[in-house]
């Protein structure tokens, strides 16, 4: 399989210190605007999620090829990208609490802000927040439509926390906000219908129906959204690839580590743990592919260590070999380095910061 179209292997990556995270930025690119290519053409707004990369850079990358604005999942997050010129965000998350409505209001005075709730203990805050500022912020109703996450779980109670929004003082009840699970387009279609209908008789207009999620990236523009949040395809990772959502080839992001230890047969050891590729199994049952030992497992984690099972490999990595590790699932990956490692068509390579690193508040 074709790992990553430009990724070089671990041996042209010698120079490296390990872990490390490697990213090709010709897929980054061409991942960018493939996204970009679906949503023109279902005739939607762009609307990437920088949980995943977290990064200026990239997210200036994404708004250059068309996104028509960003989702940052904590408040933390809007505030970096805020603070670097990105001024059209959506916080796709409740935010609630005394400290976080300050920043909030800060926040909203200085861009296009819009922001999310579930209930309205939330909606109640968010008006007691931006009051004083003058200015009316953007409320889209979060709908749970099949995840059990956040999300009113009905149409009604949408409606009902719709209308409750729409007087508060400050607010503005702007649309929708859904995260359907993988592939169930129809549930959401119904659920979105409905609720439409609803806030007709209401007298409410629904302005923004924002989805998304990599996996339903298929679906985009087949009901009635108005922008499509993604976040993994910018990167893509096994488990992208396990459900059909991206090819080997799109693959961005490898994990470099060194064996470091092969202290009994069948068993080699990296310096890269818990701390370096996450302990989120993703639905596999072990932590990462070593894309050129596909029959190795990497079996089990201590913080520093990785334990790689190598009993049905054909060849065993040797002692100072680097080896390259597709991440079951890579947001939370990048979030445990301060810098990447960018490498371009030519193989040279250069740093990136991970500038929303650890705000996660």
């Amino acid at each position: 399989m074709d790992w990553g179209a430009g990724n070089q292997r671990p041996a042209d990556l010698t120079h490296l210190d390990t872990p490390a995270v490697v990213v090709d930025l010709a897929v980054v690119e061409r991942n960018i605007q493939r996204v970009q290519s679906l949503c023109d053409k279902a005739g939607i707004k762009n609307r990437p999620h920088i949980k995943t990369h977290k990064s200026v850079e990239l997210a200036k990358l994404q708004l250059k090829y068309g996104a028509a604005g960003i989702t940052c999942q904590k408040l933390g997050e809007a505030e970096i990208m805020a603070a670097a010129g990105i001024d059209d965000i959506l916080i796709s998350y409740n935010v609630l609490g005394a400290v976080k409505h300050a920043r909030l209001a800060d926040l909203h005075r200085r861009i296009s802000l819009t922001v999310c709730c579930d209930n309205t203990v939330v909606a109640e805050h968010l008006s007691e927040a931006v009051s004083a500022t003058g200015k009316r912020l953007n409320v889209l109703v979060e709908c749970d439509t099949g995840r059990h996450r956040c999300g009113v779980l009905s149409p009604q109670a949408a409606v009902s926390l719709a209308i409750e929004i729409d007087r508060l003082p400050g607010l503005h009840f702007s649309g929708l906000l859904l995260y359907p699970p993988d592939g169930a387009w129809r549930e959401a279609t119904e659920f979105v219908t409905e609720t439409r209908q609803l806030c007709g008789h209401a007298g409410l207009d629904i302005e923004i129906v924002s989805t998304g999620g990599t996996p339903n990236l298929a679906f985009a523009g087949q009901f009635s959204e108005t922008e499509f949040r993604s976040g993994t395809s910018i990167f893509n990772d096994r488990q992208m690839v396990s459900i059909d959502a991206a090819e080997p080839r799109d693959c961005a992001l490898f994990v470099h580590a060194t064996v470091i230890s092969h202290p009994e047969a069948g068993r080699i050891m990296l310096d890269s743990g818990s701390k370096t590729l996450t302990s989120d199994l993703a639905g596999f049952d072990d932590y990462g592919l070593l894309v050129d030992y596909p029959e190795a497992r990497l079996m089990r984690f201590a913080e520093e260590h990785g334990f790689v099972d190598v009993s049905q490999c054909r060849s065993v990595p040797k002692i100072g070999e680097i080896v390259r590790i597709l991440p079951n699932h890579v947001c939370p990956v990048v979030n445990l380095f301060d810098q990447i490692n960018l490498v371009d068509g030519s193989g040279k390579g250069r740093k990136l910061q991970i500038d929303a690193r650890g705000r996660v508040n």
